[in-house]
């Protein structure tokens, strides 16, 4: 059977069952300098624990770019969603709302992509 993408689709490979249709909200962001970065990341772990719409969250520090691949970037976050649809409904969720408001204003530089996945490799 071959791998296919189709939205909302289900497909077999390999034995397992993957569900296609993520929307990935994938931002990348410098701090201002003074920010309490771990103080404000455990407010957004808390945040996105309490609305159901997100299905996973990841977070990363960057540790091994070039300063001039890099650009000032240091942190970058991944929040997937079961559709567009799901993340349409945390971006008006009250919580979402009322961290933006604290998220916002400690950032010096932001880049944000708002995507639906496309699965190449299934994991093992």
């Amino acid at each position: 059977m071959s791998l296919a993408h189709y939205q909302g689709a289900t497909f077999i490979h390999k034995s397992c069952v993957v569900a296609m249709g993520d929307f990935n909200h994938f931002v990348v962001v410098k701090f201002k300098d003074g920010v309490a970065v771990e103080e404000l990341i455990q407010g957004l772990e808390k945040m996105v624990s309490g609305i159901q719409q997100v299905k996973s969250f990841e977070w990363g520090k960057d540790i091994e770019s070039h300063d001039m691949l890099r650009q000032g970037f240091t942190h970058v976050f991944l929040m997937t969603f079961n559709g567009k649809e799901e993340f349409n409904t945390f971006q008006t969720h009250p919580n979402h709302i009322e961290f933006s408001g604290v998220f916002s204003p400690s950032i010096e530089k932001i880049v944000v992509l708002d995507f639906p996945s496309k699965l190449v490799k299934a994991p093992a």
